[in-house]
């Protein structure tokens, strides 16, 4: 119990770091939205400073000194308003973010556990036959496909299922045609829409997860307590997954924290490349665009994702190595 007390107190230490932070850095950026603003809609001229506070006022950007502005934006953390969105205006920052969140969530959430668990398999499996084709082939390929950029792998497949054997849609969550809603001719069309995104990251992320835990492997396979074991006779495979995988799993158990964490984020150049209108598509047009309010709320969503992930990963590794509540 007090384990978990303290993680907990730590973790509401950083979310009101991460908080703060979020404040100050869009602020840091040269230019302001209003100048943003005032460059897209109007090219004939100097602008006025009467047009400059109406345009300012009709963003909704917000006045007053620092302090004025960073007490207004706790108010809208815990109201979780955050105004309207300056490049998508008029829409409001959590109508903008309620649309992106799932398809971000869908795609990417899914590949990070597929990846992981695939890559964890196979890194143990790897491990327990080391130096047969059961270690070189998945070590191998997992290490040539990860040295590709997203980007690249990106382009490749866009330009040869999409453009040349027109096999998968080059762009967008969903065919114009089709109407958003819980139908199946729907969701099998956000399906066929997210397999060259989904197939790109899990071919440049399953490389780590079974290098991560083929190294952790081997180390673990040669402490004394896997070697009574297998002195006793037990089952190759109990001793590869109940004594061995366990204790080797924690690191990468670490690592899948920090991306499950990430998947908020999304992958910017992968949704760029294929125009999924996720949370990284929308992440790249609000730093475009000066977009503060939007800017912070996907910040913020990231961060609070990160730091929830860590929290519980922390807790796990409590529960799967009690050496660690100590």
């Amino acid at each position: 119990m007090t384990y978990a007390l303290r993680k907990l107190g730590l973790f509401v230490l950083t979310l009101w770091a991460a908080v703060t932070l979020n404040f100050i850095l869009p602020r840091l950026m040269p230019g302001s939205p209003t100048d943003a603003a005032i460059a897209k809609l109007s090219q004939n001229g100097p602008v006025t400073q009467a047009t400059r506070d109406a345009i300012a006022a009709q963003l909704g950007v917000p006045g007053g000194n620092l302090w004025d502005q960073y007490v207004h934006y706790l108010h809208q953390v815990v109201t979780f308003d955050f105004g309207v969105s300056y490049t998508f205006y008029p829409q409001s920052v959590s109508e903008l973010v309620g649309q992106a969140f799932p398809y971000t969530i869908v795609l990417l959430g899914i590949v990070t556990i597929v990846a992981f668990a695939v890559g964890t398999l196979l890194g143990v499996l790897a491990a327990w036959k080391r130096n047969t084709w059961l270690d070189s082939l998945p070590t191998l390929t997992g290490t040539f496909a990860s040295t590709f950029p997203y980007f690249w792998t990106a382009l490749l497949l866009l330009f040869f299922l999409g453009y040349v054997l027109h096999w998968f849609p080059t762009s967008g969550a969903y065919g114009p045609t089709a109407t958003p809603g819980f139908t199946w001719d729907f969701m099998t069309d956000v399906a066929y829409h997210a397999v060259l995104p989904a197939v790109t990251i899990l071919i440049t992320s399953i490389g780590g997860w079974i290098l991560g835990m083929r190294n952790a492997m081997i180390n673990t396979l040669g402490d004394d307590y896997v070697t009574f074991a297998e002195a006793n006779g037990l089952k190759g495979r109990t001793v590869a997954m109940k004594y061995a995988a366990r204790n080797a799993i924690l690191p990468n158990l670490t690592g899948f924290g920090l991306a499950l964490g990430g998947v908020v984020g999304g992958s910017i150049l992968v949704e760029q490349v294929f125009g999924y209108p996720g949370i990284g598509f929308l992440l790249f047009n609000a730093v475009i665009g000066q977009d503060y309010p939007l800017m912070q709320a996907l910040f913020l969503l990231i961060t609070v994702s990160v730091l929830v992930a860590n929290f519980l990963v922390d807790i796990l590794y409590g529960v799967l190595d009690p050496r660690t509540r100590r």
